[in-house]
């Protein structure tokens, strides 16, 4: 496929054992190889300006009070907010400041580091079986029926981005501040929602995203051989890799990591999504490299019966966070997927700590993602990308652990109000009654929810929830519900 396709929905040819001749987000029906080789080159980006249609601003500077998880460990204390920073923790309450007392947990937004956001727009699938890879539920009847041809008729029925901000909402009221996996074509040049990692973020696109790898001798091995010279110029940060999607005995899952290693494409930059068959040494020589690991354990069980050995990846090293992947099979949110996390680690004969849990979804994701200088961590200077979850347990990170998306409390990206409780959020707001804050009941909670921020607007209102719910209905009536 060419660029110039735009939002044309194509569907992945039938693959059952022929490797797929295309370098393309296969499941969204995308254009490009997320404008890898499109437009201006990642440097050339022109940054967003601060502001350029802001989320609902705070007044002026605020603080929240509570269990704060700093780099450092839990602070009983205030992090306090300026001008869309971090400007101060500390364990007295701040004068000059709107303080709101919690008695939650303040953290980083959590950081969904695999996903297939166009596709979350959709309520779980109930496979019929077990697959022995990916390509073989892909070719399969149920799924064509059941999710892409639904998904091509939403691609060329909605306005771009329907599908991608319907998504991101339903991030934002799980905790989530960054997700992977939007279409490039969706995504477009400017910053969305929620921060998009492999899009342009910060006002740059430092990301690529692989779904299937190409052959040696199709046009996309020029593409991925061009990435890897950009990334040894370290003109790209992260490489995500859809790779070894299968049961573990599956030899052509198992061959794909040579494949990779054949391209030169096993780097530092390199992030393995989903790795079922890779065998132990296979890990251990990802990590030899410098590569990382996004683990999506529900999405694997329930496709595969079968996930991957994540207690050997951390037994060698290899830095691991996790991904909801997506909503067909996956887990509904990212608290969610750590629940199943953790349990499969227990199964797999590793007791994992609630902090390493909590790390995985903040500021090791960040790490993987390129992005630790700026997110996943509650540091002064840094982007107030905040989330407060009421507390369920008296260890602030087994509390983490506990929390379900009915928990969230308060959303902040970039300091501005994003989502949260109702009283909550108006006491913060500059204007309580700003018309960017729509009311929503969430669980039985009232609730604001923001979904207006568009990096580079124009003449159009950006649509409330309301109005992106009647449209994808109208089209596809079974879509899933943001808040089930």
């Amino acid at each position: 496929m060419s660029t110039t396709e735009g939002r044309q929905s194509t569907d992945e040819r039938p693959t059952t054992e022929a490797a797929p001749d295309v370098f393309t987000a296969a499941y969204l029906g995308q254009g490009a190889v997320d404008g890898a080789l499109t437009g201006a080159a990642p440097d050339q980006l022109a940054a967003v300006p601060d502001g350029s249609h802001s989320r609902a601003p705070t007044v002026g500077t605020v603080a929240l009070g509570g269990q704060v998880l700093t780099p450092q460990g839990p602070l009983r204390g205030w992090l306090t907010i300026e001008g869309g920073r971090i400007a101060a923790i500390t364990s007295t309450k701040p004068r000059s400041a709107r303080a709101l007392a919690t008695d939650g947990v303040i953290l980083p937004g959590l950081i969904d580091l695999h996903g297939h956001p166009e596709f979350n727009v959709f309520a779980p699938w109930e496979p019929p079986r077990e697959y022995v890879n990916r390509y073989s539920w892909r070719a399969s009847d149920a799924y064509q029926v059941l999710i892409r041809g639904p998904q091509n008729k939403l691609l060329t029925t909605l306005p771009a981005g329907t599908e991608l901000r319907y998504a991101e909402i339903r991030a934002l009221v799980g905790g989530v501040t960054a997700i992977q996996g939007a279409s490039g074509t969706t995504q477009g040049s400017t910053e969305s929602l929620v921060r998009n990692v492999d899009g342009v973020v910060f006002g740059r696109k430092r990301a690529r995203s692989v779904i299937d790898l190409p052959s040696a001798t199709s046009r996309g091995a020029d593409d991925l051989r061009a990435i890897v010279t950009a990334i040894a110029h370290h003109e790209v940060d992260a490489l995500y890799v859809h790779l070894a999607e299968g049961q573990r005995d599956n030899q052509r899952s198992i061959d794909e990591f040579t494949h990779l290693v054949g391209f030169g494409a096993l780097t530092e930059a390199t992030v393995i999504i989903h790795g079922t068959a890779l065998t132990r040494d296979q890990l251990g020589d990802a990590a030899a490299a410098g590569a990382s690991l996004v683990w999506s354990p529900q999405s694997n069980l329930r496709l595969y019966g079968e996930t991957t050995r994540a207690s050997d990846a951390l037994d060698v090293g290899l830095p691991m966070a996790l991904g909801a992947d997506w909503l067909p099979s996956g887990s509904v949110s990212l608290l969610a997927e750590m629940k199943v996390a953790r349990q499969e680690l227990a199964n797999q004969g590793r007791a994992l700590a609630a902090r390493d849990l909590v790390t995985m979804v903040t500021s090791g994701a960040a790490g993987i993602a390129g992005l630790a200088d700026q997110l996943g961590s509650l540091e002064v200077g840094r982007p107030a990308d905040v989330l407060v979850l009421a507390r369920c347990d008296p260890d602030p990170y087994e509390s983490v652990c506990a929390a379900i998306p009915n928990d969230v409390e308060l959303v902040l990206i970039g300091g501005d109000l994003a989502y949260g409780r109702a009283d909550w959020v108006r006491a913060l707001a500059a204007t309580p009654d700003d018309p960017r804050l729509e009311p929503v009941l969430a669980w039985g909670r009232p609730m604001l929810l923001d979904t207006s921020y568009e990096g580079q607007p124009d003449d159009a209102p950006v649509p409330r929830l309301a109005q992106l719910r009647a449209a994808l209905t109208e089209q596809y009536p079974q879509v899933g519900p943001i808040w089930n």
